[in-house]
């Protein structure tokens, strides 16, 4: 993937974020690697956002932390495998905009590198992982708030179902990359 020209490889020390791909470790709801390698990679357009992102992120004195980014059609189809709910694995019918390289997973971390609470890890699939979910104490919302703001601040749209998720408004017009 490296090769292709739609896709930039986000890096901490070209980007200022904190790159912990889950889903080349075993580190995930499925208990084990599902990506051969750990680049980070984003389309450009993405990628321009992300920085307006990690700016903003840095006024409040947090970091991004990137937990996923651009997705092999290939690899989408194993997590589908493992989880065919459209509230949280888009449907390999209609395909992942991960997989245009214009959706990523993200948290905040604060000046330690530590990561802010947010009520539950990344992709546990489930309903108090949505936005707004009424059972998380204030300092949770607020962190969530946070990520949020910064986010849609950049250009990006979230989903309901994940906290962690964000995309480009326009996702669907862009290609799958291959």
């Amino acid at each position: 993937m490296k090769n292709n020209p739609a896709l930039i490889e986000i890096t901490p020390e070209k980007h200022g974020v904190v790159v912990h791909m889950a889903y080349a470790t075993n580190q995930n709801m499925l208990g084990k690697a599902v990506y051969q390698n750990d680049n980070c990679l984003l389309h450009s357009d993405a990628a321009d956002a992300l920085s307006l992102a990690t700016s903003l992120a840095e006024l409040a004195g947090y970091k991004i932390k990137i937990l996923d980014a651009y997705r092999s059609q290939d690899d989408h189809k194993r997590l589908w495998n493992f989880l065919p709910n459209p509230n949280y694995v888009a449907d390999i019918a209609t395909g992942s905009n991960h997989s245009r390289g214009v959706a990523l997973d993200v948290t905040l971390v604060d000046q330690n590198d530590c990561e802010l609470d947010m009520g539950t890890d990344f992709d546990v699939m489930e309903e108090t992982s949505g936005h707004f979910h009424p059972a998380h104490p204030p300092h949770v919302q607020i962190n969530r708030l946070v990520l949020l703001g910064i986010m849609k601040a950049a250009g990006f749209v979230h989903i309901s179902t994940e906290w962690w998720h964000y995309e480009l408004p326009d996702a669907k017009s862009y290609p799958f990359i291959k």
